[in-house]
């Protein structure tokens, strides 16, 4: 499954742009952008750390998937978001997200969601004809 066709891959490349900047705006937050003098691995404490790195990475991974127009880019930034969401409505101290943060991540993984059913969608129809 692929995102060649013309809606599909605008937004397979514009979700591809969105999860670049989440991703670069996560590694600013490891790096310790905005913290001022604290490190980061105090701040959000170890195991934080090391879930942001992880979350960082698939973004940064999904990006490139979705430039490229594939569905392996889509399933990891679905499955990113989803982690973090997870980890932020169980009430976990290690995921801190604004309302509108999270407002935004649910909206960016449900478009994600509904560029895969599409695509989905679409190979069934062509199998079809």
């Amino acid at each position: 499954m692929d995102f060649r066709n013309e809606p599909l891959g605008r937004l397979a490349r514009i979700l591809a742009l969105l999860s670049l900047f989440i991703g670069l705006g996560d590694a600013a937050r490891l790096l310790g952008l905005g913290a001022g003098s604290a490190s980061p691995i105090l701040t959000i404490g170890t195991m934080g750390f090391i879930l942001l790195s992880a979350l960082t990475l698939m973004r940064l991974f999904a990006a490139v998937g979705l430039w490229i127009q594939s569905s392996w880019g889509a399933i990891i930034l679905a499955a990113s978001l989803a982690i973090e969401l997870a980890f932020y409505l169980l009430g976990s101290n290690w995921v801190s997200l604004g309302l509108w943060g999270f407002i935004f991540k649910l909206g960016v993984m449900l478009a994600t969601f509904g560029l895969l059913a599409i695509a989905q969608l679409s190979v069934r129809r062509q199998l079809a004809d």
